[in-house]
């Protein structure tokens, strides 16, 4: 093989690479989707339902739980963009995302199993929170800041509560609640709802 030869070589293994990693990452939420807790999850386990070897997973995760930080990160949607033109609809699409989340029965099923351990793996679930929670918060806290800033909200509005109110009610009715009859207008009722309570 000529040194042109391997350079044209060396970028068709990119997307072996790429398909790798998927067939990792859901093998990883396969398993756990299946009832597979995360003490019992296993490197091996998780290299045999992928189709690849140890050194695989190793090359690309130091640990298994910066695998299954990055596996339960995959199920969350980056945050939707935000017009930026009222308070009300940034809120309602912040919400409506968390509602259509937990639409799919194998990413709750997954993270109902997953969250059920975060007390024995403390620093997944806190690497977890950075990744995919925080970015989420960051969002909601920008468009209540900046609903105090324009006079769409008062301007002593405690933001961590109103994001616990908001955020809460809609894990209250999509983990526990009756969502069937409810659909799109869910989001539109907790913030209109909410929004009555803090406005000027």
């Amino acid at each position: 093989m000529t040194i042109q030869d391997a350079g044209t070589a060396r970028p068709a293994g990119r997307p072996r690479s790429e398909k790798a990693e998927k067939a990792i990452l859901e093998a990883t939420l396969d398993l756990i989707g299946e009832g597979m807790g995360i003490s019992e999850l296993s490197i091996e386990a998780i290299a045999a339902r992928a189709g690849v070897g140890k050194t695989t997973i190793y090359r690309r995760w130091s640990n298994k739980e910066d695998l299954v930080v990055d596996a339960l990160a995959t199920l969350k949607a980056p945050v939707p963009p935000l017009a930026g033109e009222s308070v009300r609809d940034d809120l309602v699409t912040l919400l409506d995302q968390m509602r259509d989340e937990s639409g799919h029965v194998r990413t709750k099923c997954v993270m109902n199993i997953a969250l059920s351990e975060s007390d024995r793996y403390p620093h997944l679930f806190e690497k977890f929170r950075k990744i995919a929670i925080e970015p989420r918060r960051a969002a909601m806290r920008q468009v209540l800041e900046r609903g105090m800033e324009s006079g769409e909200l008062r301007s002593t509005l405690e933001i961590e509560l109103a994001m616990a109110i908001l955020t809460g009610t809609m894990v209250w009715f999509t983990k526990w609640g009756d969502t069937a009859d409810r659909g799109p207008e869910l989001a539109e009722g907790i913030v209109d709802q909410v929004l009555a309570g803090i406005a000027p």
